[in-house]
């Protein structure tokens, strides 16, 4: 009876209940950890609404930043356009300095003019304009350059040549060729200019002389 139960128990492939259950169970065990290291994976990859949240105020944050770069930049062009706009006008109106200096040259150097009195009246009435030129200018903040007997700056002036003379310190401007402007903070144009440079014969003789003292 009890072989009789035993056959009855195996299923059609040769296999006992038992032996099901053996075989089954291994395969349930292997399944458990998959499925676990899965829910983990997702459970790292969900964001919790306090990150979210976070990310949200920092996206916020920096958009608010940008607005207000942008905002700044359109008040300073804004500015600019109000304080320079008139910039180019300026730059070509100091043509008209430039043409009453030359004129006054050109008069000047007329020998059938000089010492007239025509000649005097002309440019005492050219320096009357000059002047109201410059008054123009300045009550736009277009203000002319003090160059002469100042060192050489490379922000306002601009060197053509060199003169020599040893009574000024080289570098120093001793020749205004053409006036340079400003206006507000800004170089309109800058001077052209001569500086003084020390007489180089001098300077050699000066140097043999040290040398021929240091040789002794």
């Amino acid at each position: 009876m009890e072989k009789e139960q035993d056959l009855n128990t195996q299923n059609k492939d040769g296999f006992s209940e038992k032996d099901d259950k053996n075989i089954d169970q291994p395969q349930n065990e292997k399944q458990e950890p998959e499925i676990k290291l899965e829910n983990e994976k997702i459970e790292e990859n969900e964001i919790t609404p306090e990150e979210k949240i976070k990310e949200l105020e920092d996206k916020l944050a920096r958009t608010f930043a940008e607005m207000e770069n942008q905002r700044r930049r359109f008040e300073k062009e804004k500015e600019d356009a109000f304080e320079y706009g008139g910039f180019v006008f300026a730059k070509e109106a100091l043509n008209l300095i430039d043409n009453f200096e030359r004129s006054k040259d050109i008069l000047k150097s007329d020998t059938n003019l000089k010492e007239t009195e025509a000649l005097k009246k002309t440019l005492e009435h050219f320096d009357i304009i000059y002047k109201d030129l410059i008054s123009i200018f300045s009550k736009n903040n277009i203000k002319p350059i003090d160059s002469l007997n100042k060192k050489l700056d490379p922000n306002f002036h601009q060197a053509m040549m060199e003169i020599e003379d040893d009574t000024k310190e080289p570098g120093t401007i001793v020749q205004e060729i053409q006036k340079g402007f400003t206006i507000k903070d800004r170089l309109l144009r800058p001077s052209l200019v001569g500086v003084s440079k020390k007489n180089q014969e001098k300077v050699n003789k000066n140097q043999v002389n040290r040398q021929n003292l240091e040789d002794k």
